[in-house]
């Protein structure tokens, strides 16, 4: 019984403590985005909305990444589901929940609800790298 208890506790830390970080992110804006994209960077297009579950899920993937892999240079610039239609419009999100990864100018990735942890960082990871 105490081991289960122990057991409980520390998953319940683990939690605690991943919960807590925050996902360093910055608004879209056009100027930033083609700014980045003549720098060769890696610039992931989060489309999301505070409602949304597959999003909330979505971030915390984003942040723990951030976390665990601070060599990779990853900038995210989000979109607001409800707000930035345009922008929204300009990407084909066909929902909230839409990840866009670029290097540069080229456009490596695009995933609509996915919150498979393993697929966002194996596609992050993965992605070619600057010339």
């Amino acid at each position: 019984m105490r081991i289960w208890k122990l057991s409980l506790l520390a998953a319940f830390l683990a939690a605690l403590a991943t919960s807590g970080q925050a996902l360093e992110a910055e608004p879209f804006s056009q100027h930033r985005f083609e700014q980045l994209q003549a720098e060769d960077a890696l610039i992931l297009i989060d489309i999301w909305a505070t409602w949304c579950p597959t999003c909330r899920r979505q971030r915390e993937i984003l942040a723990r990444f951030q976390s665990e892999h601070p060599e990779v240079e990853l900038h995210i610039l989000e979109v607001d589901f409800d707000r930035d239609k345009e922008v929204v419009r300009q990407f084909r999100a066909p929902r909230q929940s839409t990840l866009l990864l670029f290097r540069g100018e080229q456009q490596v990735w695009y995933g609509v609800a996915e919150t498979r942890r393993e697929v966002i960082y194996d596609t992050i990871l993965q992605a070619p790298s600057s010339s």
